[in-house]
């Protein structure tokens, strides 16, 4: 499993609901992380203090808490996850997912989730084997939701028969197959990101003011999707998304060679925020203010690595993705950068100051693509990342 998938569990009211607390200290050995959900009657079998303790994270219970919706609102935490999983998932949460019925937080995340499912089905061996649970399960399973077990065995209620839980580990397996087969399985993507620093001597630089935040989070949500990505970064505020090849460069020429070496690839995404200019003389000792003239410095221009890429012409990658940072005629200028560097989309956005999308939390971008803009309402970063990630698998199918 890759270190840093992030499950939703949704734990629901059956008796084998105490082994969801051995599956969460599965997960998290493996580095994943678990947000868990509780119904009503979960909370009859395992207590939310437990289930919180081993996650490490706050339990979800309630549809209707004021403090929790403001905090992560029930429509994110149903689609922040890579996977939903639910186990137990009884015969009553079945039939519920089935018809559609969301009447309690967690078949509301259900209903509202964009994210695949996995459900490990729990109840009685006549339950299981009902006309009723059978059709649920069939058209769940039409509509894409993923089943591991029951298995067969003796049940709490002294009967026999198939309608026990997969045991953790087996659900644990499911996950991570779960989790690596998703529409990029087989694509590799290298994405660059960070600012890049260009030295003025040993000590100072010339830079930009962007976290690496949208480049971070647009990796991991391709990593989620089953890619293989290669992250190039410069010195980025945040620290790279786990399952990702690092590659950690310092200037504009250096982000080129590694981009370079990274190739082939089937899409390469610059969301970097490559410095334009270099110091050609820069300082080998650090420059000291005599209290003089002032030092000269010659600038010369950095290589452009998008526009490098997207005119390969051999081996060049079916989609070539460049971000366009604007502070003014927002939409002009990046459509006139996409027809420059003759790169495939060119996703802009207003960093003016008043936007505090520069190092903030939130972005607001156009996708320009050869069929005209397409503006995305404002939301965080993740969320952008997530959208742009699927847009790049539908490209790439």
């Amino acid at each position: 499993m890759r270190a840093g998938s992030h499950i939703l569990l949704i734990i629901s009211g059956g008796i084998a609901a105490f082994k969801a607390l051995d599956l969460i200290r599965r997960l998290r050995e493996r580095g994943a992380t678990v947000t868990p959900v509780m119904t009503a009657a979960a909370g009859e079998f395992v207590t939310p203090l437990s289930v919180s303790a081993l996650a490490g994270r706050q339990v979800y219970q309630d549809l209707f808490d004021l403090t929790a919706e403001a905090e992560m609102g029930h429509i994110e935490l149903s689609r922040a996850a890579d996977l939903i999983v639910v186990a137990p998932a009884t015969a009553n949460v079945m039939a519920k997912m089935a018809q559609g019925i969301c009447d309690d937080l967690a078949t509301t995340l259900l209903l509202a989730t964009d994210k695949r499912v996995l459900i490990a089905p729990s109840m009685n061996v006549r339950m299981w084997d009902h006309a009723a649970t059978q059709r649920n399960l069939a058209q769940l399973k039409a509509d894409g939701v993923l089943v591991v077990g029951p298995t067969e065995g003796d049940m709490a209620c002294g009967e026999y028969g198939p309608g026990r839980m997969a045991e953790p580990l087996e659900i644990v397996t499911a996950i991570d197959d779960a989790l690596s087969s998703g529409p990029l399985k087989g694509k590799r993507i290298v994405v660059t990101s960070g600012p890049t620093h260009e030295p003025i001597d040993p000590v100072r630089y010339i830079a930009n003011r962007s976290s690496g935040a949208q480049g971070t989070a647009l990796a991991a949500a391709l990593v989620a999707l089953g890619a293989e990505v290669v992250f190039v970064t410069g010195p980025a505020d945040v620290p790279p998304p786990a399952g990702v090849a690092v590659r950690k460069v310092e200037t504009a020429q250096q982000m080129l060679k590694a981009t370079q070496d990274a190739l082939p690839a089937d899409a390469v995404v610059c969301a970097a925020a490559v410095a334009d200019w270099r110091v050609a003389n820069a300082g080998t000792q650090k420059m000291k203010k005599m209290g003089t003239a002032l030092p000269s410095l010659d600038f010369a221009e950095n290589p452009d690595i998008l526009a490098t890429v997207s005119q390969m012409t051999d081996g060049r990658p079916a989609l070539v993705v460049g971000f366009a940072a604007e502070t003014e005629h927002v939409l002009d200028h990046a459509t006139a950068k996409r027809a420059r560097k003759g790169c495939d989309w060119i996703v802009a956005n207003d960093v003016s100051p008043e936007t505090g999308i520069m190092g903030g939390s939130d972005n607001e971008v156009t996708l320009i693509t050869g069929d005209g803009p397409e503006h995305w309402p404002r939301m965080t970063k993740d969320q952008t990342a997530r959208k742009l990630a699927a847009r790049i698998a539908e490209a790439l199918a």
